[in-house]
């Protein structure tokens, strides 16, 4: 293979021979055989969602298909079996399986029978209440609050969110939740795209710098949707 000359500062050809020399250190032979042995030793999978591929609850024409054939698929993985992956055949006797799902619709009992019995543990979590919405919204590195906010430096303008703001918002959630499907956090992001819909279409053709989010605010960009989610219960 003919080499390819290329000219590099010396802090560049540095860190290339860094590489270099870390990589002829490293033998990954080795590599692979450990990380196989700890996947099929100290390995966990976790099945989310696992509630999708559940027979709906009220189903009356058979089995679903489509829904059992997953199941059957999954079934001797869990229990135990050689699956081929790039690196070669991997043991899942040893390895640890979680699966998890809403339930909404379903119910654990409308798994197969053989899948039911390969996870005999079962949690129910707590919903989450409006004090986990809060912290949701302000304590994460990534937190909504703090991704709206750097959006919105990146044209110039600050963005202040009261706390009341915030817990209003993490109120809507909880109460839009018990009303509705319980889709968790993930409602936190609905809700804030609502509240901030209209002022981020509008941040290019005005000339504010500042912007405060109050309950007052919150409350009245929302109480259409809150209005509609009441009604929902009653259309057929």
């Amino acid at each position: 293979k003919k080499k390819k000359m290329r000219k590099l500062s010396v802090a560049e050809a540095r860190r290339y021979l860094k590489q270099e020399e870390a990589a002829r250190l490293i033998d990954m032979d080795e590599v692979v055989l450990e990380a196989l042995e700890r996947a099929e030793n100290s390995g966990i999978i976790f099945v989310d969602e696992i509630d999708k591929i559940a027979d709906r609850e009220g189903h009356t024409g058979g089995p679903d298909v489509s829904r059992e054939g997953v199941q059957r698929d999954i079934l001797p993985i869990v229990e135990g079996s050689n699956v081929s992956t790039k690196y070669g055949m991997v043991r899942t006797d040893h390895v640890l399986f979680i699966a998890a799902g809403a339930f909404h619709s379903t119910k654990p009992s409308d798994l197969i029978p053989e899948l039911q019995g390969r996870f005999p543990i079962r949690v129910e979590l707590d919903s989450l209440t409006e004090g986990d919405f809060v912290r949701i919204l302000l304590e994460p590195k990534n937190a909504l609050v703090k991704q709206y906010s750097a959006l919105l430096e990146t044209e110039g303008v600050t963005i202040i969110f009261e706390q009341s703001a915030v817990e209003e918002i993490a109120k809507m959630a909880a109460q839009l939740n018990e009303s509705g499907e319980n889709i968790g956090a993930r409602r936190l992001h609905t809700i804030m795209s609502t509240v901030l819909e209209d002022i981020m279409f509008d941040i290019p053709e005005t000339k504010t710098k500042k912007i405060k989010i109050t309950r007052a605010l919150v409350q009245r960009t929302l109480k259409e949707i809150i209005e509609d989610e009441d009604l929902r219960k009653y259309i057929l």
